[in-house]
């Protein structure tokens, strides 16, 4: 009898085994630490400089007009902050316990109108600021997500998108700040698809919205306020285009717009509000997307920025001739945060390189719409104490790849931070989310961490499926041939065996969201190359995170990755699923969440940690309960990132 109970042991244990996990909490239990080590002090204390890097981003002028509001942190998260000249002391105006997000002003109000969501969560609730006595009113219900906060010319109405109506649908809603209960629907999606205000007329007869069905086809639309009838400007006819409208020109005749109806990239265009009209192309000659568009309060000048190779480029257009020129003897990086000064003679922007965090600056204009008079910094955001000029700077090379494009092997876009000294260096390779998403050179403590603590390269590849580099390839991951993008991480680990400075046996894959999706199937098909994988917020079954990601973007996400209702589709999704193939992973794992993920929830972590547990391969586990997707909190983002480099020394 003692035998055969001492054989059911065993095989139950066989058959069920157990693991012991080790589990801690930091930060007041509100981050969770599964058979995470104890992590040494003397590696805290090393990596605390680059842990303090801070950056500054504009988001608005001051009601005087002198000086600026930007976001910067001094605590745990960004908060709002006012500098009043250049190079002046950030005087901080917010002190809420979560980030503050969107930030508006009404061209003649003095109050703000903010944003701000509870624990990543994203249902963000808009709140009624007053900077003088920093005073706040909540606005929205307290429970709907709101954002896309858009005022009037008068500063008396507030448009913006909200789920308040049935939970699901980005409706376009309409407010009187002062009668915040009386906010009324005014553009209802019915179709599953996007809505979000842009702009008012004068007067507040016409709305500019914009719907969003997909990364590829997006559509502008006039919203006649007092009859309620929508009229398509852009998009919606097939071959379908995306279209992002900017604002109404300032005669009430026709609005801006980034479109790549011509099949040639996101050009800059100006569009009648007769819709039988044509566009009106801009920034013709420029083979690059156009990322952004600002317009004065005149309407006599405009600024745009490319991406070109993922560096920013700034052009000034004169919108009276439409003739434009390219600003030069710019910081090589990235501007973003376009914003005219109300006198219309100064332009603030944000700029950003590989050497150095965001930071403000304005632009001093000349007489002329295109001419430039100085450049000038306001504000100098701190690097921990850390030599800038120390900071490797990336490379780009274009990698082949396993498949033609037209008569030419396909190539893939990668920049390449890789330390000082002959090598051969490990590898960390970073895969951007999205997947329509493209990594570009800006500032990264995070890289500039790795290698200084590890002596490792980054490489960060724009795989297939990348927006910036023009209709097909942002195409080329759809439907059946999602994998391709997950080949494209093998060819480039077939380019490291061929670099003499990078190590092929030491390589490590890293990750979040889309991009943890990416690590997991990598470490599926390629795990005999791998010594390491760090996933966040990662999908690891399509078909679970298409029935449990929140119904107000579920459609959204039908759209690229497909109808798990569909019975091919979905057999196509359980086929390549990381979470059906764990048999196949034979690498370290460091899974980092947020339990209010509201986009890849925490189950999609659960569960690959769980599968991969039960195989017992080694497994660090990560959750912050007062996060979403992606660690905004300074205390939780130290910790994490302290973890991924302790993991790395161990196993890469």
């Amino acid at each position: 009898m003692y035998r055969l109970f001492l054989k059911v042991l065993i095989l139950l244990a066989i058959c069920f085994p157990v693991w012991a996990v080790q589990e801690r909490t930091l930060n007041n239990g509100q981050l969770v630490l599964q058979d995470i080590p104890e992590i040494p002090q003397a590696l805290v204390a090393r990596l605390n400089q680059y842990q303090n890097v801070r950056s500054a981003s504009f988001v608005g002028w001051t009601e005087d007009d002198q000086s600026i509001y930007i976001r910067t942190r001094f605590g745990d998260v960004n908060q709002l902050h006012r500098v009043y000249g250049p190079g002046g002391a950030r005087h901080q105006l917010t002190f809420f316990d979560e980030p503050v997000e969107q930030v508006t002003r009404a061209e003649k109000g003095k109050k703000l109108a903010i944003t701000m969501d509870r624990g990543g969560s994203e249902f963000s609730q808009i709140f009624l600021f007053n900077p003088k006595t920093a005073s706040t009113r909540l606005l929205s219900d307290g429970h709907s997500r709101n954002r896309m906060l858009v005022w009037n010319k008068k500063g008396t109405r507030l448009a913006y998108q909200s789920t308040r109506r049935n939970g699901k649908s980005n409706d376009v809603w309409i407010m009187d700040p002062k009668h915040p209960e009386g906010a009324e629907p005014v553009m209802e999606a019915t179709d599953g698809s996007w809505w979000g205000p842009v702009d008012f007329t004068n007067g507040d007869r016409y709305l500019l919205v914009q719907q969003l069905l997909s990364v590829t086809d997006s559509r502008i639309f006039l919203l006649n306020l007092k009859s309620g009838e929508l009229l398509l400007l852009a998009g919606g006819v097939a071959p379908y285009s995306a279209n992002r409208a900017v604002a109404f020109d300032r005669e009430g005749k026709g609005f801006y717009m980034i479109s790549n109806s011509r099949g040639y990239g996101a050009e800059l265009a100006w569009k009648s509000l007769i819709a039988e009209e044509p566009p009106v192309y801009i920034s013709t000659g420029i083979r690059w997307d156009v990322s952004e568009y600002a317009l004065s309060d005149d309407g006599k000048r405009g600024a745009f920025v490319t991406n070109e190779d993922g560096i920013s480029k700034l052009y000034l257009l004169d919108t009276r001739t439409l003739k434009y020129k390219r600003v030069g003897k710019l910081p090589v990086g990235l501007i973003f945060n376009l914003s005219f000064h109300p006198d219309s003679r100064r332009l603030a922007m944000n700029l950003n390189t590989a050497q150095s965090p965001s930071d403000v600056f304005v632009m001093d204009l000349g007489r002329s719409a295109t001419s430039v008079e100085g450049l000038t910094r306001w504000t100098f955001s701190e690097v921990g104490g850390l030599k800038a000029g120390d900071f490797v700077e990336p490379k780009l090379v274009r990698y082949p790849t396993f498949d033609r494009a037209g008569e030419q092997q396909r190539t893939i876009p990668a920049f390449v931070y890789k330390p000082r000294g002959k090598g051969p260096h490990p590898v960390i390779i970073y895969i951007h989310g999205g997947p329509e998403g493209q990594f570009r050179p800006s500032f990264n403590a995070t890289f500039q961490m790795w290698i200084s603590e590890l002596g490792a390269a980054v490489i960060a590849p724009n795989v297939r499926g990348s927006v910036g580099y023009g209709n097909e390839f942002v195409s080329l991951d759809n439907g059946m041939r999602r994998e391709d993008a997950v080949k494209d991480i093998g060819a480039l680990l077939d380019w490291i065996a061929g670099q003499s400075s990078l190590d092929q046996n030491r390589v490590a894959v890293f990750g979040g969201s889309y991009g943890g999706y990416m690590v997991l199937a990598s470490a599926v098909h390629y795990s005999d190359r791998l010594k390491a994988a760090v996933e966040v917020v990662g999908i690891s079954n399509f078909v679970t995170f298409l029935q449990n990601t929140q119904e107000y973007r579920r459609d959204m996400r039908r759209a690229e990755y497909g109808d798990e209702r569909d019975p091919e589709m979905n057999t196509f999704l359980e086929h390549i699923s990381p979470l059906n193939h764990v048999d196949r992973i034979n690498v370290p794992l460091l899974v980092v969440q947020g339990e209010n993920d509201p986009r890849v929830p925490a189950s999609e972590a659960e569960q690959i940690v769980r599968a991969l547990r039960e195989r017992q391969l080694p497994v660090w586990y990560m959750n912050a309960l007062n996060e979403g997707h992606g660690y905004q909190r300074k205390d939780n983002r130290d910790v994490y990132q302290q973890a991924a480099i302790l993991f790395m020394k161990k196993y890469l």
